[in-house]
């Protein structure tokens, strides 16, 4: 019997999918559940698994976009196992190949070849010049005195080194950021504002309490969950920096989906902190772990990703010092992090050296006036370097649920 697999619905409003890449080949003998596909929509990367267990014939190609609901492969669930066969992923055959070692034919030398006689050798040792970088002339390859007198030192001249291109297909995924991150620069009145935070209290906290934290929670304490409850802190005290442009309308959000862009296979993710203003310290963490994790391994789902009301982007872990982030629409605001280095700030009136991070916040000025964004991201400055009262309210161990 031949199952048809149709190409299943990714999240509501998603039409059609990519064959971003198969993961077998036409006519391998396939496992129930065995990854056979990645499809891309434009929200997300997903992995199509195998429906039964039989032998494909693929009817899709890489890089077509299929309708969903649409016929993209047959499994032949009749069609028996080949006996001490297992289901080959195409990357295996690939790596496979690459193992093969092509034998070439020794080229015949002699000890005279690329040799200097002792005049060329003196001239070319004046000129700097290397004798490997000079053709012989003489007998068997020899370099004579001659070919070191013409010998020129090389000035990084164009030669015939390789310059070739590559023309590869943008993913769904990437297109539609594309067109998502044009549309923010031309639809918004974008704005960018920034400070700087002194992380030395942040650091203080997490050099005391983080091995305990780990050990009692399985997670560890990072900056995340003090920028994310400074960030809810902030949006309280600034709600028009938590709404939304919908028309002539503004909408305002009396909750904080926080969203964070993590670094996954296919890309940046976005995936969303739900209610983060009901999360403790703990509870920040599991669930940045958790997304993470789920985005590392290509497991994200499109709900996972949508409806957030305010961005964090942590360029630092790349070791970025300042951007301007763009807004993710359609919210109105997001937050830039960035790497740490020690500067020298004034403290009490005496230079000192303190951990300092640059941030950045860029808004819709459409909606957010000056005053906000800049009250909103002195609000973040000051949760941050004061964590104990504003953050813990003045009881760490409690904060932390040790």
């Amino acid at each position: 019997m031949a199952l048809e697999m149709k190409v299943p619905s990714p999240g509501e409003s998603i039409t059609e999918v990519e064959i971003a890449e198969w993961l077998v080949e036409d006519g391998d003998y396939v496992e129930k559940d065995q990854a056979i596909a990645e499809v891309d929509s434009d929200k997300a990367t997903l992995e199509l698994p195998a429906e039964a267990s039989g032998i494909i014939t693929l009817k899709a190609d890489e890089g077509d976009a299929v309708a969903v609901g649409a016929v993209v492969c047959l499994i032949d669930t009749d069609a028996p196992r080949p006996d001490g066969t297992k289901a080959v992923r195409k990357e295996t055959v690939q790596e496979e190949a690459k193992k093969e070692i092509v034998q070439e034919a020794p080229t015949t030398e002699n000890y005279a070849t690329g040799t200097p006689s002792p005049a060329a050798k003196k001239i070319l040792d004046e000129k700097g010049i290397k004798s490997s970088s000079v053709k012989g002339s003489g007998r068997d390859g020899r370099i004579t005195k001659g070919d070191a007198v013409n010998a020129v030192p090389s000035m990084g001249t164009p030669g015939d080194g390789e310059r070739g291109t590559e023309r590869k297909k943008l993913s769904m995924l990437r297109r539609k950021v594309a067109e998502r991150l044009v549309s923010a620069k031309n639809e918004t009145a974008m704005l960018t504002t920034f400070n700087e935070v002194d992380m030395g209290p942040i650091f203080a906290l997490r050099k005391q309490y983080k091995e305990t934290f780990k050990e009692k929670h399985g997670v560890g304490l990072g900056f995340m969950s003090f920028f994310t409850l400074a960030i809810v802190r902030a949006l309280e005290l600034y709600p028009d920096v938590n709404s939304m442009i919908d028309g002539d309308f503004q909408i305002k959000h009396d909750f904080k989906d926080i969203s964070i862009a993590v670094s996954g296979p296919k890309g940046l993710m976005v995936p969303v902190i739900r209610n983060a203003e009901n999360l403790s310290f703990r509870g920040v963490e599991a669930e940045v772990k958790r997304l993470a994790i789920r985005a590392r391994d290509g497991q994200i789902t499109v709900d996972e990703m949508t409806g957030g009301t305010f961005t964090i982007s942590n360029g630092g872990v790349f070791g970025s010092m300042l951007s301007t982030p763009i807004i993710n629409p359609p919210q109105s605001g997001i937050l830039g992090m960035h790497n740490i280095v020690e500067r020298p700030i004034v403290k009490d009136g005496v230079i000192a050296i303190a951990p300092i991070m640059y941030v950045a916040l860029s808004y819709d000025h459409r909606i957010i006036d000056g005053r906000e964004s800049v009250g909103f991201l002195v609000a973040v400055k000051e949760a941050l370097e004061n964590p104990e009262e504003l953050l813990m309210n003045n009881n760490v161990k409690a904060a932390l649920e040790l």
